[in-house]
């Protein structure tokens, strides 16, 4: 017999550094999934990632107390944050330019957030990251 899926929960973790304190020991505890075996797996799927990079992941959890998860790519803000080397984005959108990236930036960020994005083709990915970026407040060039 199938597992019965309960429900389906997003996070926002920084790779490698799960850890039972808020946020994720609470959205985890309350839903009866063992804190701890989630903390260890994420930790040691994303440990080839740079220490502290928020990784979106996703956590189906089973009638069982069983669970099971995916770990996303890192947004695009995040990446295209540090290809600009900012430590945050802009804070006036459309007005203050905050920065600038290439579109061959944009194109590697495309190539690496491909399979979560609304496309296969590169060249339209790069143009969603170029919207991404402007939306942020960053100047793209070519």
């Amino acid at each position: 017999m199938a597992k019965k899926l309960l429900g389906q929960l997003k996070l926002q973790i920084p790779a490698g550094s799960a850890n039972p304190s808020p946020p994720v020991g609470p959205a985890l505890g309350q839903r009866g999934i063992n804190i701890m075996e989630f903390c260890k797996a994420f930790n040691a799927k994303t440990q080839d990632q740079e220490k502290g990079m928020p990784m979106p992941v996703v956590i189906d959890y089973y009638q069982d107390k069983s669970f099971t998860f995916v770990v996303k790519t890192p947004p695009a803000s995040y990446l295209l944050k540090k290809a600009a080397g900012l430590a945050k984005g802009g804070q006036e959108p459309g007005r203050v330019n905050a920065g600038s990236v290439t579109l061959a930036q944009c194109r590697e960020i495309a190539e690496a957030k491909l399979k979560d994005l609304n496309t296969n083709d590169p060249d339209q990915g790069a143009k969603i990251i170029a919207g991404s970026a402007r939306a942020m407040g960053l100047t793209v060039t070519e």
